[in-house]
């Protein structure tokens, strides 16, 4: 449970390995964060991630199996975690893939993958977590949307739309919860100098993971309901939904 003081004392990150979901533990560790389960698969290189942890002094740091496309075993994973750990403060959900819009267009069924693991899974794991939240009466819940689903672009309209949807489902669900001590952030960040970013040309306004984690830890402690990343793209997305759509695809197009 959150201290006197507010601090975040435990976390559930889904999607372990992420380079993001590192540097926010890291922070959260450097306050008084002692509890840290990094949900995912082996080969997301969460290993690594729980032994920097460990060397920045958390005390209890353990990773165990999710798989997103597996929403059956959603619920038991969730379970098991809040049973074995007691009270987690924070669930931090970064879980996703990127993906290029021609690969989609050539395997269709890889872009259904990448809608289960974008989506689909973070919904059923994300109501998962919200019952355990109800049954102990507090926790946030924060879900990773992008600037890519605010408005989507035709060359990446289909991680766009994964990001679109999540992003709806967050606030949706963050508005259903108004009252009940539960709170859902959703974060928009534009490009992220990432492993999952890595050789692509940077966009602009590119950011990091550390800078992303600080406005992640700010935006939780202030009770914000929205963070972008950095907090620029706001305005100038506002400008971009409110473009006629033939002039967007001039615009996207640069």
């Amino acid at each position: 449970m959150q201290d006197a003081l507010g601090e975040i004392q435990s976390v559930l990150v889904l999607g372990g390995g992420s380079d993001i979901g590192r540097s926010l533990c890291l922070r959260l560790v450097k306050g008084r964060c002692r509890t840290v389960v990094l949900a995912g698969r082996p080969e997301d290189g969460m290993d690594a991630v729980a032994a920097d942890l460990r060397a920045a002094g958390a005390t209890t740091v353990e990773t165990v199996l999710w798989e997103s496309t597996d929403p059956g075993s959603h619920q038991a994973v969730v379970d098991d975690v809040f049973d074995r750990f007691g009270d987690i403060d924070l669930v931090y959900a970064p879980a996703g893939i990127l993906g290029s819009q021609q690969a989609f267009d050539a395997d269709p069924a890889f872009a259904a993958a990448a809608v289960a693991i974008n989506f689909g899974g973070l919904v059923s794991s994300s109501l998962a977590v919200v019952e355990r939240f109800r049954r102990q009466g507090h926790g946030t819940l924060v879900l990773m949307s992008s600037v890519a689903g605010v408005r989507t672009r035709k060359d990446n309209y289909v991680y766009g739309s994964t990001k679109s949807g999540l992003d709806a489902f967050a606030q949706g669900l963050g508005d259903s919860l108004v009252g009940t001590g539960i709170k859902v952030m959703v974060v928009r960040p534009g490009f992220v100098k990432t492993k999952m970013t890595e050789g692509m040309d940077a966009a602009p306004f590119s950011t990091t993971p550390e800078k992303v984690a600080e406005l992640i830890c700010d935006g939780i402690a202030k009770g914000k309901e929205v963070v972008w990343a950095p907090g620029l793209l706001k305005f100038l997305f506002f400008g971009f939904t409110n473009l006629p759509r033939a002039v967007w695809r001039k615009v996207s197009d640069r």
